[in-house]
């Protein structure tokens, strides 16, 4: 009985009122796949702006997420042990760069680190520029990617069995051994997950580094902004670098599905986490 409830929704099958929203979601991407032929793809590869968008977004990439698992880490590991009250502030304010227009975020980092900004004289100072560089590319998808990976880490840090750390110390670990040693180990799973979502978020960003970076070729110029750029003049060239990040999206996700089966022992060995 209680699965024929599930199965209608009123008078209609549950899985005709799913097609709509499925549908749209995926005919899109069925459109962009079957718009060009393999030899309008490998054109479109062939476009000046290609490899030099492709090189400087594989190396911002990776280097802002060093910069967020480096820094992101302790904040993470720190948030999974505060208290609630502390807990709920720092997630709020973490969670803030999501949740605000990219282009805002942009805006923000200029008046930070402008000429005009809060910290431009500073760094002017120094002989500094970093609005319109490649450096301001990696600021920008450091903002907007960290909180993916903060997120995901901080639960998996908090599903860690406190039982563990405790008994770690009680054979003479320090705190920052217990957390290397046990705690790390335990939580890797979920800040893999957290590390390739926050990847793929800075390989995809677009606004504030528009704003904060500006569209210099081989300088700022990533994949997204080289689309942007693309569709002026060679929609091949576009299709291709949109095909190019379809097709990271995709082994992304399903590296994600496979990485609980690779990992069965964290839902049974973390069963019980932090206490809130």
């Amino acid at each position: 009985m209680g699965q024929t409830h599930r199965q209608h929704f009123g008078p209609l099958p549950l899985a005709l009122w799913a097609c709509p929203m499925l549908l749209l979601l995926l005919v899109p991407l069925v459109a962009l796949m079957g718009s060009a032929s393999p030899s309008d793809i490998w054109t479109g590869m062939q476009n000046p702006i290609f490899m030099p968008a492709l090189w400087l977004s594989a190396k911002t990439s990776f280097v802002s997420l060093l910069v967020i698992v480096l820094a992101g880490t302790p904040l993470a590991w720190w948030m999974a042990t505060a208290t609630p009250h502390q807990r709920k502030v720092v997630t709020l304010l973490v969670d803030l760069p999501i949740v605000i227009p990219p282009a805002v975020l942009g805006i923000a980092l200029l008046q930070t680190f402008g000429r005009q900004g809060l910290l431009g004289d500073i760094f002017q100072s120094l002989g500094i520029q970093i609005p319109f560089s490649t450096s301001a590319v990696i600021l920008a998808q450091v903002v907007v990617a960290a909180p993916f990976y903060i997120q995901s880490a901080t639960t998996a840090f908090r599903r860690v069995n406190p039982d563990f750390l405790w008994v770690a110390r009680t054979l003479g670990q320090k705190p920052a051994g217990a957390f290397l040693q046990v705690a790390l180990p335990l939580a890797l799973p979920g800040m893999i997950s957290g590390a390739a979502l926050s990847w793929a978020r800075a390989l995809g960003e677009f606004g504030a580094t528009l704003l904060f970076a500006g569209n210099l070729s081989e300088t700022t110029q990533t994949m997204p902004l080289a689309i942007y750029t693309a569709m002026e003049s060679d929609v091949r060239a576009a299709v291709a670098i949109s095909l190019v990040l379809v097709a990271v999206a995709f082994v992304l996700l399903l590296g994600l599905r496979l990485l609980p089966a690779v990992n069965p022992q964290t839902t049974a060995e973390n069963e019980g986490g932090m206490s809130s």
